[in-house]
């Protein structure tokens, strides 16, 4: 036992000596090591290069920056590491898939390999999957891939990548936006988190789909549409009068009224539909294309849960989707793309479904706590959406009973309500970067120069915006599909800023392109292709000890094509 005597000696009773330590030194050997274990980790964390974000980029950045022998961190807002490729777009959105090389085609190709066990078939024989989404061989003919895949397979193969290649990864980090990153002539030396970690490096990747370490870093940055007249582009812009896909309301053989009481303007408008001019054609406006949950389901009744009844649940939200059904529409399980194990990547298809319209378009500057709010209300929107088809009885009997076989799996999202942890953030900062990729380059009217990968899928840009037109009738615009003559390159001045604004920062996935451009470029495996070229950029601009604008291009080129990446398929491929 201690006791304090007269003079401020500690007496120990234990052997009845005294031991002359004073108080002062006595309660700072208490407080020390309280004030220790309180602390948080270390002030500056620091690294060769740091990722910032959870996307497949992110990660096929990081990977690549271990194999190139740097030090890499990953600072990660998300939880989980994927983005959309772990979070429901299992139906991978390939486009020609030999322009994909690189670790991109190495994910694909450990997908594969998970899929060749016995075990990873539970709920169904490997046989009654047959070829779908199997088929094609790698590019050196010898190595499988598999595109289509279930959502925590995906998560799976991203967390043994981690491991595999011992990259530290930081979880529901959240960059500080207001004052977080700090910059000495032109470079950013480090950012700091709301949880009061500092990260310090060489290098810095931003593969968010927000682009926030972009923005917060003064890259200057695009939102929304621009007019065709800016890039000399036809599909940019407001695009009333186009129907590329079946998800307008032309695809009805009677026009859908927009007013509570049919034909009576005064009785107010239905849910979900502006009553804004949707603007002149070709115009650049703030608008953003439509994001949505990319829901999995399963019609496995062992594995079914039945589609939850969210809070705040209001039928009326879906009044315009009675309307389209009463005009005959029967194209509702048209987009329920079956992935292995009886289950589905669910994705939007016709005039109202899991797009949720128009209600998005702040979310690309908003501040955290209006994201989520927007978050949510897209989630209750969706799953609202679900639990109506499967339960309402105004939903044609046909498709409610259809409806009712489906369901979440149990065995997805297990820590979210098997529910997607990702929402589909189509499309959010764009970088103005060195080159901006226009619908030019894609469509081969102009050449792209210093390619660091490639994309094929179609200039896809979902629909933007809800409105009634001239006649009174209900329209969307903004979806666009718009065919390409083949794969194209992808410039590395689109993952870099000017030189003038930063050196030292690279951006994969809010790369530098026109709205139309980045429509196509926007597929999750162009991302990890970026992510790639981004970080072997960044290592070799340590190397060199240049800005990231100096680095030269033929030593670029050469590690990218040693490492697999297509650059252009008439010379590189095999």
């Amino acid at each position: 036992m201690i006791y304090l005597t007269n003079n401020n000696y500690i007496m120990d009773k234990t052997n009845n000596k005294l031991q002359k330590t004073s108080v002062k030194l006595l309660l700072l050997a208490l407080i020390l090591p309280l004030w220790s274990c309180n602390k948080n980790e270390p002030d500056t964390i620091k690294a060769d290069i740091i990722v910032y974000g959870g996307t497949s980029g992110a990660v096929i950045a990081a990977v690549e920056a271990a194999h190139s022998g740097k030090s890499v961190i990953v600072v990660s807002p998300d939880k989980h590491m994927g983005g959309l490729t772990s979070g429901g777009l299992g139906w991978t959105d390939t486009g020609r898939k030999e322009a994909i090389g690189g670790l991109a085609r190495n994910f694909y190709q450990r997908v594969y390999n998970h899929y060749q066990s016995d075990e990873a078939w539970r709920w169904m024989q490997k046989e009654e999957y047959g070829n779908t989404g199997q088929g094609t061989r790698a590019i050196d003919g010898e190595k499988r891939t598999m595109w289509i895949f279930e959502p925590h397979v995906a998560e799976k193969v991203f967390e043994e990548l981690i491991k595999e290649n011992n990259i530290k990864v930081y979880r529901d980090e959240w960059l500080e936006r207001d004052n977080g990153v700090i910059k000495n002539n032109g470079r950013i030396s480090s950012f700091s988190t709301l949880s009061g970690k500092t990260f310090k490096g060489k290098m810095f990747i931003d593969a968010t789909y927000e682009g926030d370490l972009m923005a917060a870093s003064g890259v200057s940055y695009s939102v929304g549409r621009e007019g065709t007249d800016v890039y000399g582009e036809q599909w940019n812009g407001v695009q009333t009068g186009v129907y590329h896909h079946r998800h307008h309301f032309k695809v009805l053989d009677n026009p859908v009224d927009p007013y509570k009481v049919p034909g009576d303007p005064a009785s107010g408008i239905l849910p979900r539909i502006s009553v804004e001019h949707p603007g002149e054609k070709g115009k650049g406006d703030h608008r953003v294309q439509a994001y949505c949950f990319r829901v999995c389901m399963t019609n496995h009744p062992e594995n079914r849960i039945p589609f939850p009844k969210p809070e705040g649940y209001d039928p009326e939200q879906y009044e315009l989707l009675v309307r389209i059904f009463d005009a005959g529409w029967r194209e509702w399980f048209d987009k329920f793309d079956l992935i292995p194990n009886k289950k589905t990547d669910t994705n939007n298809h016709g005039p109202f479904s899991s797009d949720n319209i128009g209600m998005n378009y702040d979310y690309p500057e908003a501040s955290y706590e209006r994201r989520k709010e927007i978050i949510k209300e897209h989630e209750t929107y969706q799953k609202g959406l679900l639990w109506f088809v499967a339960n309402d009885p105004r939903v044609p009997e046909e498709t409610r009973l259809e409806m009712q076989k489906w369901g979440l799996p149990k065995d997805e999202f297990t820590d979210n309500g098997n529910w997607p942890h990702q929402l589909y953030i189509r499309e959010a900062r764009r970088m103005k970067g060195k080159f901006i990729m226009t619908e030019n380059e894609l469509m081969k009217r102009r050449p792209t120069p210093e390619s660091v990968g490639m994309g094929s899928y179609t200039i896809d840009s979902h629909n933007v915006q809800r409105y009634i037109n001239e006649e009174g009738h209900v329209h969307n615009e903004g979806d666009i599909g718009v065919s390409l003559p083949g794969p194209y390159e992808i410039a590395y001045g689109s993952i870099i800023p000017v030189k003038e604004e930063c050196q030292n920062l690279l951006v994969p996935v809010c790369a530098s392109a026109s709205h139309i451009a980045f429509g196509s470029i926007r597929m999750e495996p162009v991302f990890m292709i970026l992510g790639q070229s981004a970080a072997a950029a960044a290592c070799l601009s340590i190397d060199e000890n240049t800005a990231v604008q100096d680095v030269k291009y033929d030593q670029l080129k050469n590690i990218l094509l040693s490492k697999g990446q297509i650059l252009n398929i008439k010379t590189d491929k095999k």
